[in-house]
């Protein structure tokens, strides 16, 4: 009976053991089936060899400074730009290993032990995705399905993916590329991004708070979001997570990780958007650069470049440190000179303000141009089809809205068109500085900001240049009469009769301090602008002439010949000011502005390279007599506040919007101030051997303008902004701004040495030196 009932009990056992073989094999052989199903794409399409070695991805443009650093980059959804694994720090590898796939080096695309332990406890002490498989969720299917049978379909694929990755690249390959395709939210796609915009560094100089940080947003970036007004104290939470977890595999000690865990996030917030940041006039010109190059050149496979998904990088001349230094200096100049044109222009001292010479009816037909070219009138009209009454009175409803102010944002309510009138009272500035002999541009602030300002004053606009066109007409001069800056000519009243050059009406000039007696130097008459003596001038050369100079100088507006444009009355850009400026610096010779050095696609082949145009305008001599003229300007005449006297000789008042006075430059300066009809434009032109600098500053309506020279001129308006910005490029060393003198040409004939002049070249006859043609 016992026998029996053991022999039972044998063959129980045996069937059980049977059954769980059969079972078990069962199993095997359907996971092997149902992998082997997936692989030929039973359950949904799988990358093939191709898209594992080129998935695909949306990749910014760059925009690189000639120094290395990242200006900005072009995007629509993703602004990512990859990085290699060398270029990530130990430490953030080391948190992302402690975090997410402790045994990452020690399997082959998917955790066995961590899949057992899922399994067991029901995802409840963590999850069993690896790196690889976290990597292959993200590139090839995203988010995750709502269903269970497609959340296990899609775990399945994840898991051959994960293998073929694991094949198809190496650890170290698999790390960067999950770094590289992550959203940290916040426009930061991809670790490059989050490190510049969280913390306003790159990558390798991420420390260990900061790596745990980023590495802890992994698990929910959008949870997990860092700024202020989001989730900080979760965020720090999860980043001392993530410390538990390095000091858990002894990555870091309990030392380091207790420090740590005390301290604050520490972020530098810097969204990159396309109007914040650095350079932004100078990346939106970059935009229509592109724009124009993308239509002209194709992929080798025929379609079009993608300037915000492609990865291009161009690489720009600007420098990152002088444009720096470019911002900064305006940045400290307007808010001042603002406040002085505000304080002037009080309803009680301008009733018009910020209008000067306009009746109520001109600034009634102003503001309605401004309203039927603004971006509300044409989205209200051509986006939402209203009709120009309801457009017109929607500028008349109160509406919350956000305002500039040189102290910061303000949130108010305001009628549009008020806010318009606000606006028009802003003086903005335009800057531009290059290197002559290259021609490469090294900064560009077109406003002082982007955000509200979007009109660029570098390139787009174009103002009345004043007396700054002046050296054209001496250049002229000194190229067909072979002058000298040391020649004497009377500064009387002088009229050129009508039509004698196309001018319809007699033209006389006036000057500024009305003084017309005597005789004087033609380079004291360009350091103090005496109008009568340039007038002079061009009547011996003709407008003609000095039309056909500024055209080989790069000038690509419109310049009538006619008698007044020795005055600047020609509107003209800063960008073509600089550009024809430089031929003087360059020994005569026109380098045509570079703002961009070479393309390259994202796998560093080279799409474009630029080659330098340039033109024999001048002779040596007549660049360096010219430039001996300039010289005087801030020697002795209106740009003499560059050097250090004077500093007692202005009010404190004055001395005030003079930002940084005294300026105590000691080198040699080329340059020359222009000042506009009513002050209603205000230049700086400033060269050494170098570097060429111009600057304008002026309002978006030349009605709005100071009511008086003394804080209307150029020298008060521009020069500080110059000055400001040189005194930075040269405390820079490394940027090796040049304080010597210009190059002497070795055949230099032309007397520039005005040391013993009193009334003449050679200080005996006023007349010794000057051609009888010009002895008026």
């Amino acid at each position: 009976m016992a026998k029996t009932k053991q022999t039972n009990n044998s063959q129980g056992f045996e069937k059980y053991v049977r059954w769980f073989w059969i079972l078990f094999s069962v199993g095997i052989l359907s996971i092997i089936l149902i992998f082997s199903l997936a692989s030929l794409g039973i359950f949904g399409e799988l990358p093939d060899h191709t898209q594992l070695e080129n998935p695909s991805t949306n990749l910014a443009t760059e925009i690189i400074s000639s120094d290395g650093v990242t200006l900005g980059k072009f995007y629509l959804n993703d602004n990512r730009t990859p990085v290699g694994y060398d270029e990530l720090p130990k430490h953030l590898v080391d948190a992302l290993i402690a975090t997410e796939d402790a045994r990452y080096f020690d399997h082959s695309g998917i955790d066995a032990i961590g899949f057992i332990r899922a399994a067991f406890y029901l995802g409840k002490r963590g999850g069993a995705s690896t790196i690889s498989q976290q990597l292959a969720k993200q590139l090839f299917h995203g988010e995750g399905s709502k269903n269970t049978i497609g959340r296990l379909t899609q775990k399945i694929k994840e898991w051959i993916i994960a293998i073929r990755l694991e094949r198809q690249y190496t650890k170290e390959e698999i790390i960067a590329q999950y770094f590289n395709i992550y959203d940290f939210g916040n426009n930061a796609d991809g670790i490059r991004s989050a490190s510049r915009i969280y913390f306003g560094k790159e990558p390798k100089n991420l420390n260990i708070k900061e790596s745990a940080m980023l590495v802890g947003m992994f698990k929910n970036s959008s949870l997990y979001n860092p700024r202020p007004e989001k989730n900080p104290i979760g965020v720090k939470n999860r980043r001392n997570v993530v410390l538990d977890q390095m000091e858990k595999y002894d990555f870091i000690t309990e030392q380091v990780k207790d420090s740590l865990k005390q301290t604050e996030l520490d972020l530098h917030y810097s969204p990159e958007s396309h109007r914040e940041g650095t350079a932004t006039y100078f990346r939106e010109y970059l935009r229509a650069f592109m724009k124009d190059w993308i239509k002209n050149n194709h992929k080798p496979d025929g379609t079009r470049y993608n300037l915000n998904s492609d990865g291009l990088k161009v690489y720009t001349t600007i420098d990152s440190r002088m444009q720096a230094y470019a911002e900064e200096a305006v940045l400290k100049h307007m808010p001042r000179l603002q406040a002085e044109f505000d304080n002037q222009n009080t309803p009680k001292r301008n009733p018009t303000a910020p209008f000067l010479e306009l009746d109520k009816t001109e600034i009634e037909a102003l503001m309605n141009r401004s309203m039927k070219q603004s971006e509300r009138w044409r989205r209200m009209k051509y986006d939402l089809g209203k009709s120009d009454k309801e457009i017109k009175e929607s500028f008349y409803k109160p509406t919350e809205m956000t305002i500039f102010s040189w102290k910061g944002e303000i949130d108010t309510i305001m009628k549009p068109i008020d806010s318009m009138r606000y606006y028009k009272k802003f003086l903005q500035p335009g800057m531009m500085s290059m290197d002559p002999q290259t021609g490469h541009v090294k900064a560009w602030v077109g406003g002082m900001n982007y955000k509200y300002f979007q009109y660029d004053h570098v390139k787009t606009g174009k103002r009345q240049v004043g007396s700054t066109f002046k050296p054209f007409v001496y250049a002229a001069a000194i190229d067909q009469l072979h002058l000298s800056p040391c020649d004497v000519l009377p500064r009387s009243q002088i009229t050129i009769e009508a039509n004698k050059y196309g001018n319809p009406e007699p033209w006389s000039p006036k000057n500024a301090d009305g003084d017309y007696g005597g005789s004087m130097t033609l380079k004291d008459a360009l350091a103090n602008s005496v109008n009568t003596v340039t007038a002079r001038v061009m009547d011996k050369v003709g407008p003609q002439t000095v039309v056909d100079l500024v055209k080989k100088l790069g000038v690509e507006s419109e310049v009538l010949p006619v008698p007044s444009i020795a005055l600047g009355t020609a509107d003209l850009s800063v960008y073509e000011m600089v550009g024809a400026y430089s031929a003087f610096a360059n020994q005569g010779v026109y380098t045509k502005p570079v703002m961009v050095t070479s393309i390259v696609d994202k796998n560093e082949t080279l799409l474009y390279q630029f080659v330098p145009e340039t033109r024999d305008v001048l002779s040596e001599e007549t660049a360096y007599v010219t430039v001996k003229l300039m010289e005087g300007v801030t020697q002795s005449g209106s740009g003499a506040r560059l050097r250090t006297t004077g500093a007692d000789s202005y009010r404190a008042d004055y001395r005030e919007i003079i930002t940084g006075y005294p300026y105590q430059f000691t080198n040699p300066i080329a340059g020359k101030t222009g000042t506009t009809q009513n002050q209603s434009d205000g230049w700086f032109m400033g060269m050494v051997p170098n570097l060429v600098t111009g600057v304008w500053v002026g309002a978006e309506d030349r009605s709005t303008h100071f009511a008086n020279i003394t804080y209307g001129q150029g020298a008060a308006m521009a020069l500080p902004i110059w000055a400001l910005y040189m005194k930075s490029c040269y405390a820079d060393k490394e940027l090796n701004i040049s304080q010597q003198d210009f190059d002497v040409p070795a055949n230099l004939t032309i007397n520039v040495d005005c040391t013993n002049t009193s009334g003449a070249s050679d200080g005996t006859n006023p007349k010794d030196d000057i051609p009888d043609d010009l002895s008026f």
